[in-house]
């Protein structure tokens, strides 16, 4: 289809803003006897497991809406495509040809349903909305309501928590920016472990750089539970102040922060960290085609715009399904999509039926 203009008027609240690690072949030496400390000795050998690239690709076909024919398409050495085939001759988009991850990635196997915010904030989301105990209490409820929509696929809580957010002041450095005490960030850690979930860290990077604001959090990273958002809205490469107008990243940035993350797994031998890009227009990302995700890394892009269901579906179709990247997810807001003309939020059943299902959920 025809790329549509910009969608002017689609409003967004500025807001100032499981481990599976990988086993080694080795072996284990026990000591038998009393006589001899290695008087008898026996090796046992353990294999690494290994990424179920069958159930992979089915994941990715039912994400995609495929329909399994009889025919078997050639795949290509070492990427991530399906061996179904599409029951019309259209081309299609979906699932996107990238890398097989390394074992113990989260996606295509699982939805990851989250709640946003800042502690400093009730207005920017649940995190800071609602006492800790209420709030989790919540995310559970909308937890159980993806698992009855989709059952075939298990549903991981998470909660994305907004670690530097966008200023409209410039601080004492100049950058439109306010990072957060670690002990908010721990908080939030510690909040997920709770509920067996997971922590996306967001940055808003107001004048700042990617570079800059995702390395002071190397140390949260390195765990095995938290993962990387990225908020373009608020990359200001315009210099002008976050929330006058809607800043921007390029797939250059994206890239940087994917194999930074790619680093972190190698050196502490990690499941595949996944990385959130916020999107709800066309030029929020440029050159998407470049975005690279590698086998440590996932790459899901998030659209976060509030709407109607109508207008919600027509910039998802726009800015996710036409510009296809790995993975996808999208926003729903408590109020904001309540606004008129609107009738409620879009109910399960009607967000699994993009073009292709989010797999990840995120409520604000």
């Amino acid at each position: 289809m025809a790329k549509k203009q910009e969608h002017h008027g689609y409003a967004k609240t500025i807001a100032l803003s499981f481990v599976l690690t990988s086993a080694v072949a080795g072996g284990v030496i026990y000591a038998m006897g009393s006589s001899s400390l290695f008087s008898e000795q026996f090796v046992q050998t353990f294999r690494p497991p290994v990424l179920d690239k069958a159930l992979y690709d089915q994941k990715l076909n039912q994400l995609a809406h495929i329909v399994i024919s009889t025919s078997t398409a050639t795949t290509t050495p070492g990427l991530a495509t399906s061996t179904a085939q599409v029951a019309s001759s259209t081309p299609t988009l979906w699932p996107v040809k990238t890398v097989y991850p390394r074992v113990g990635a989260l996606l295509p196997f699982n939805r990851i349903v989250a709640y946003y915010g800042n502690f400093y904030s009730k207005a920017m989301g649940a995190l800071g909305e609602y006492e800790p105990d209420t709030m989790l209490s919540m995310l559970m409820a909308e937890v159980e309501k993806w698992k009855l929509a989709d059952p075939t696929t298990p549903v991981i809580p998470a909660l994305n928590y907004i670690a530097a957010t966008a200023q409209g002041s410039a601080g004492e450095d100049g950058m439109y920016r306010l990072r957060m005490p670690d002990e908010h960030i721990q908080k939030a850690i510690d909040l997920a472990n709770r509920v067996n979930g997971i922590v996306f860290l967001e940055v808003q990077i107001g004048l700042s750089t990617v570079a800059e604001e995702v390395a002071v959090l190397d140390k949260y990273l390195a765990l095995p539970n938290v993962h990387l958002a990225l908020d373009p809205e608020f990359a200001m490469k315009t210099k002008k102040r976050p929330g006058s107008v809607i800043g921007s990243m390029d797939a250059s940035e994206i890239n940087w922060a994917l194999d930074h993350l790619s680093k972190i797994v190698q050196e502490r031998n990690l499941p595949p960290k996944i990385l959130i890009v916020h999107r709800f227009t066309e030029k929020m990302v440029t050159n998407y085609k470049s975005i690279l995700p590698t086998p440590e890394t996932q790459v899901i892009v998030v659209m976060d715009g509030w709407g109607t269901a109508e207008l919600k579906e027509r910039v998802y179709e726009h800015i996710i399904t036409d510009e296809p990247v790995q993975f996808t997810g999208i926003k729903l807001f408590y109020k904001n999509d309540l606004k008129s003309p609107s009738t409620g939020l879009m109910p399960t059943s009607r967000v699994l039926k993009l073009m292709p299902s989010p797999s990840y959920i995120q409520y604000q």
